[in-house]
């Protein structure tokens, strides 16, 4: 099939896309058909606002927080599934392994749960409340408003053990992201939706070095022949040799605090950060579905609301399985 006519069904089939996927979707899932977006309707009918307000005023102080509650939701649900267990501190948790390190935002969540357990106590899990958060910090960048089921409850394990054999890495390629995507219940299209959240958000420069090496003279130069040359230049430059371990590049060079579709456009002008990211375009099977988010923006907001919540429902407790913590960053006890 010609490029340019897969592209326009792909763009005609994002604009009829049902919004009654959800309700089916959730219904496909056995343990996600117990959620819905009215689950605290009676018990907790603000809770939607109450976590809005925390996030939006956090990000008024801090303007990293959407970037780091959205990468937290991400590093949270393709470990043990959607239940809040990145959270949880102590030796041997999923938050003390090194993939962990670098992430942020968790006092967001903690002072949104310190809030509800006040209002309603023993009601609202940490697990809701880190997808209420990370799905608000979408639209308070300028994306998509996203209705979510709720009635997660939160999880009772969390080991480091079980980080690395679940979470994407920087360097993977397409057929390794796919691997652990599909693991999890989520497309190809999916991986490329979801892959927009660096649309926000920054690295550390060790999250791309293997793309750079030093040189006899000291100075980093690209090993990666894909990136476009000024953005090489410009990435050598500030993580150049000697440079501090916590510098920091923003995902999105062109549009860094605004969630929008700048990121597929980066992309096509090989300006992706990350090898992750750059795979996307030089992979027959997704780069159509780049160059059709590059065009149009409505396009990925409406496949980023079903993709969101795909990833928001992946092995949730429900039921009699976990419990609804006292405090996000231990379990009850």
């Amino acid at each position: 099939m010609d490029p340019k006519l897969h592209q326009t069904i792909l763009l005609s089939s994002f604009k009829l896309i049902p919004f009654i996927f959800i309700a089916v979707f959730l219904l496909s899932t056995p343990s996600a058909s117990q959620l819905s977006s009215d689950f605290y309707l009676f018990s907790c009918p603000n809770v939607e606002r109450l976590v809005r307000n925390t996030v939006e005023s956090a990000s008024a102080l801090d303007s990293t927080i959407p970037g780091k509650l959205l990468r937290l939701l991400f590093h949270d649900c393709l470990i043990e599934g959607c239940d809040a267990s990145v959270l949880i501190q102590g030796k041997g948790t999923e938050r003390s392994d090194p993939a962990n390190k670098s992430l942020g935002g968790f006092y967001v969540v903690d002072s949104a749960k310190e809030l509800l357990e006040v209002l309603c106590p023993g009601t609202v899990s940490c697990a809701d409340i880190l997808v209420l958060a990370a799905r608000d910090a979408v639209e308070l960048t300028g994306g998509p408003s996203v209705e979510v089921p709720l009635g997660r409850r939160d999880g009772l394990v969390s080991s480091a053990s079980n980080v690395r054999p679940n979470m994407v890495d920087t360097s993977f390629s397409v057929d390794e992201l796919a691997q652990r995507f599909t693991t999890k219940g989520l497309s190809m299209d999916d991986l490329v939706v979801l892959s927009g959240a660096h649309t926000v958000g920054s690295s550390h420069c060790d999250a791309f070095s293997e793309r750079f090496k030093q040189s006899s003279n000291g100075t980093m130069v690209p090993v990666d022949t894909s990136l476009e040359k000024g953005y090489a230049k410009q990435l050598a430059e500030t993580c150049r040799a000697g440079a501090s371990a916590t510098t920091m590049v923003d995902n999105d060079p062109s549009t860094p605090s605004l969630f929008d579709n700048q990121y597929y456009v980066n992309l096509l002008a090989n300006r992706g950060l990350l090898h992750s990211d750059s795979v996307l375009v030089t992979d027959a099977r997704t780069r159509n579905t780049v160059e059709a988010f590059s065009e149009s923006q409505d396009a990925f907001f409406m496949s980023w609301a079903e993709s969101f919540v795909k990833l928001s429902i992946i092995d949730v407790k429900t039921g009699d399985d976990g419990e609804i913590r006292f405090s996000c960053s231990s379990v009850n006890g």
